[in-house]
């Protein structure tokens, strides 16, 4: 029950330490766009059980698939900092989705400890 809670805490707090380090001036915006991503976790509406407390989400889920996460982290380098607006809102959605996955990473490897 507290690694949950801890872990879900981590994924308002690093998406909001990252926008704050990243975007000083938008940081706020910023959070809120990486924070739309956590409807990734949509996709556990898919599993039988839908939460099911020591199932690693990586690789299980469809948005949380390697070939997604390829997808997230090439989106991540196809969007390098620039002035255009759209090509920086993309970047903030793949680091909030790459965030999310490196979080919920993590929290499979704490599983099998």
């Amino acid at each position: 029950m507290i690694a949950s809670s801890f872990h879900l805490l981590l994924h308002f707090l690093m998406p909001a330490l990252v926008a704050r380090w990243q975007y000083k001036y938008h940081w706020k915006g910023a959070w809120v766009v990486m924070m739309a991503t956590m409807l990734v976790d949509l996709d556990h509406l898919l599993a039988q059980p839908v939460f099911a407390p020591d199932r690693c989400s990586i690789g299980f889920h469809p948005l949380h698939s390697y070939l997604a996460i390829a997808v997230y982290f090439i989106l991540f380098l196809s969007n390098k900092k620039s002035s255009k607006i759209s090509n920086n809102k993309m970047r903030i959605i793949s680091i909030g989705l790459l965030i999310h996955m490196l979080l919920d990473a993590v929290d499979c490897i704490r599983m099998t400890f």
